[in-house]
């Protein structure tokens, strides 16, 4: 089976960044993104959201051109603020051609 490389970006954060994290991937180059609500606890065992231990994981599969501006805007943007964080895996797909926004050449 033919399969193509990618990265996966996860950000895990407060669920009141969800909008605009997901807006900003948009504007970064992803196509899609899945965000999942969990519970958890940090190295800081505290969060600052309303309900104590709520979060979003967003996920993204994107070339890693497009990995890479979206890990520097989060922690430009997030990272002093907000319990924030952000990691990249290599991922290998199926269907390549959908996770590349038109006109990128990635």
């Amino acid at each position: 089976m033919l399969t193509h490389s990618f990265k996966l970006v996860t950000i895990i954060a407060e669920p009141v960044l969800e909008p605009r994290i997901t807006t900003e991937l948009r504007r970064l180059g992803a196509t899609g993104f899945t965000v999942v609500e969990g519970r958890g606890q940090g190295s800081r065992a505290l969060h600052a959201a309303e309900i104590p231990g709520i979060n979003v994981r967003i996920e993204t599969i994107v070339p890693p051109d497009v990995a890479d501006r979206i890990v520097e805007y989060i922690s430009k943007q997030y990272f002093a603020d907000y319990e924030v964080i952000a990691y990249l895996s290599d991922v290998q797909v199926v269907r390549g051609e959908k996770y590349r926004a038109p006109n990128t050449g990635a």
